[in-house]
């Protein structure tokens, strides 16, 4: 079927056919009577150019593309010669001039086609590109890649668009591997992890059910691991509650306010019992800047990173708390006299699951330092670890001083 608004453009092109011939009529001094023979004569020239189109329309609509541009061609040859042929038959020309016009036209008509065949093929070739990179695609080869076709700006900005389409599907299958790497990567620590504590938990439980140890002082020592093992545990699934709940723009739009100094005081004393055990020294100099508003959340940033340094300083070491406010940006940094980190560690620090321990026999997932690093950026600041030569580990946080909301 063929539609209205094609047969609206078909008889509108047609129409507009005639009326330039009538104006150049004009124009060339044809008188009134001439312009009405004219016009007679374009009734059936506009008929034929409109059946041509309809036709066109009608059974062109399945054919090739070189097809397409040979039948033009010739469609256009042919109305021009019946045209030629009415201007004949009403005297508008001579026998001699209607021939001479016939052959040039049927020159031209040759030229035409040559010219729609050469086009066509062009055209052809790189809609052929497009089909291989696109059945590449479907393949499964992410690879594929279209390329600059040179074949008019319509067909190379079909390929740019194939282009940029297969980029975006390669970067979300990257992205959904990494992800399922990382889902991996989290049953593998969290298995481990779970692991030790629970083992030690069942162990000290059997023990002081069976009737193991009766003694008081075993039995204190026993509920001291058996909480120690529960720490952990809570430890463990409260990092990934809140690294799997963590929403930045919530985190951003939050109007909570605190105390710099409370925020630092509440970190210190999360970790004091295991600085404590240990014989560490945590000192804090905050510079003048205790009265600096921050995000409560800041909180869990300094208690993880002085968890992590509690656990990697050795008996008798010092784990320093420092900051510093200038320009409107809150300067954080967390110091130990510990091991430090490995240059090629430090680059993967903030990586979840990430342990540079290989037999991963410390505290936790390696999930501290990814939380952190996420609510730092959250809270549009940044965090960076870095490692001092003998002199341990030092990770600076860097923040904008949050307004106090009205």
């Amino acid at each position: 079927m063929i539609s209205l608004r094609t047969l609206m453009l078909v008889v509108a092109v047609a129409a507009v056919g005639a009326l330039g011939t009538l104006a150049v009529g004009a124009i060339m001094g044809m008188d009134g009577h001439e312009l009405a023979s004219l016009a007679l004569a374009l009734v059936p020239a506009a008929i034929v150019t409109i059946v041509a189109g309809l036709l066109a329309a009608r059974f062109l609509g399945r054919a090739s593309l070189q097809q397409r541009f040979v039948a033009v061609a010739l469609i256009a040859a042919a109305v021009a010669m019946a045209n030629v042929a009415v201007l004949s038959m009403q005297m508008f020309v001579s026998d001699h001039d209607a021939t001479l016009v016939t052959v040039l036209l049927l020159y031209a008509i040759g030229t035409g086609l040559a010219a729609a065949s050469a086009v066509a093929r062009a055209s052809t070739g790189a809609l052929g590109g497009l089909r291989e990179a696109a059945d590449r695609l479907a393949d499964g080869d992410l690879d594929a890649r279209a390329g600059t076709l040179d074949a008019g700006p319509e067909i190379d900005a079909l390929a740019n668009a194939l282009d940029r389409m297969a980029e975006r599907l390669q970067l979300a299958l990257a992205k959904e591997r990494a992800a399922e790497q990382t889902r991996r990567d989290l049953i593998s620590a969290v298995s481990h992890d779970l692991r030790t504590p629970l083992a030690s938990l069942r162990a000290t439980v059997e023990a002081v059910d069976e009737g193991i140890v009766t003694e008081p002082d075993e039995i204190r020592r026993y509920a001291a691991e058996m909480r120690r093992s529960t720490d952990q545990l809570v430890t463990l699934v409260d990092d990934l509650f809140e690294l799997s709940q963590l929403d930045a723009g919530a985190i951003a739009a939050e109007h909570r306010r605190a105390r710099l100094a409370d925020v630092v005081t509440s970190a210190v004393d999360a970790i004091g019992s295991e600085a404590s055990r240990k014989g560490l020294v945590v000192a804090t100099d905050l510079g003048g800047a205790d009265d600096t508003p921050c995000s409560p959340r800041l909180t869990r940033v300094l208690q993880n990173l002085l968890s992590n340094a509690v656990r990697h300083t050795p008996a008798d070491g010092t784990v320093r708390v420092t900051a510093a406010r200038a320009d409107g940006r809150l300067a954080l940094a967390v110091e130990d006299t510990g091991e430090g980190i490995s240059a090629e560690d430090l680059p993967r620090v903030f990586e979840p699951f990430f342990r540079a321990d290989p037999a991963r026999s410390g505290v936790g997932a390696g999930l501290g330092l990814a939380l952190a690093k996420r609510i730092v950026d959250a809270l549009g600041g940044e965090i960076r670890a870095e490692t001092r030569p003998e002199a341990g580990a030092r990770f600076a946080v860097d923040l904008p001083v949050l307004l106090t909301p009205s």
